[in-house]
């Protein structure tokens, strides 16, 4: 069953559009509006000189969810944003060490940047118009679309049986906004942090999940009895990092390393090193994967 989700995972991706990103915070109930937390003023970002003479990058990321950024069994942070947020302090500063990881929710991945809390956010950032309006993002590295798992045993595979029923988000996600806007009849039970949402399904305290295709399916393949019905809703968005509103001389140093990290293939080592673990040989990187910024 779960074989065959993955093979129309993989086709429907490269047809969909490009996915959604993700997020997390902390509430179970309430009547979110979709978008990140605000902040009532904007810090000044650090400029790249001032990056350089620290000596230290501050990148967001997240830390619960799995593939992309998690803290793994011996508190070490991994993922593919995570390989990559390293190689950009090697090239930066010379040094993988020299990054230093603020776990995000998906809430506060603006606010982070705004208040100058990070230099660049890099947690499984989805681009969005409106988003587009509070930061600059650079060249995207990865595409995704929304996909929803549920138990085996009650397993949704169209969204009309969802009427009436509880889908389960995450706050300040694309999955929270896409179903908030196009289906008002699905009750939505919203949590702050992707583990929380994962034990709310594992509990029964909803029908369904609905969050990155490729993290719901990650997780049914670790989870028995769990399977992704549906596995794109919406538009196939792109993934990028993101820095402060204006700040043109990070974004253009980002953009610079994107496109050579490109000419090496980087974000394909990136996907054998971090995913192809975890996904196996069932998913195409191709479908995953973008190379210097190139869509």
């Amino acid at each position: 069953m779960k074989k065959s989700l993955i093979a129309g995972l993989l086709t429907l991706t490269l047809t969909a559009g490009l996915f959604a990103g993700c997020g997390n915070s902390k509430n179970n109930t309430g009547n979110g509006t979709g978008s990140e937390t605000q902040t009532a003023g904007t810090a000044r970002a650090r400029t790249l000189d001032e990056i350089k003479k620290d000596g230290k990058i501050k990148i967001g990321v997240f830390s619960d969810k799995n593939p992309f950024g998690y803290v793994d069994e011996n508190g070490d942070i991994q993922g593919y944003d995570v390989y990559f947020a390293k190689r950009i302090a090697r090239d930066l500063l010379g040094s993988e060490d020299n990054v230093e990881f603020e776990y995000l929710e998906a809430a506060n991945r603006v606010e982070y940047l705004k208040s100058a809390k990070v230099d660049i956010t890099m947690a499984n950032f989805t681009v969005t118009d409106e988003r587009k309006e509070q930061v600059d993002f650079a060249l995207p590295y990865m595409k995704v679309a929304l996909g929803v798992v549920s138990p085996d045993d009650a397993l949704i595979t169209d969204i009309k049986q969802l009427d009436g029923k509880t889908m389960i988000v995450v706050k300040g996600t694309t999955a929270e906004t896409y179903f908030e806007q196009n289906n008002p009849e699905i009750n939505l039970l919203k949590f702050d942090e992707y583990q929380e949402a994962y034990d709310a399904l594992l509990d029964g305290r909803g029908d369904a999940f609905s969050t990155d295709n490729t993290e719901v399916l990650a997780w049914s393949m670790k989870n028995k009895g769990f399977s992704v019905g549906i596995n794109s809703i919406g538009n196939v968005d792109t993934i990028a990092p993101a820095v402060q509103k204006g700040n043109e001389e990070l974004l253009n140093w980002l953009n610079e390393e994107i496109k050579t990290l490109g000419k090496e293939q980087f974000f394909h080592k990136d996907f054998e090193e971090t995913l192809e673990p975890v996904y196996g040989d069932n998913i195409d990187p191709e479908n995953l994967v973008v190379e210097g910024g190139e869509v």
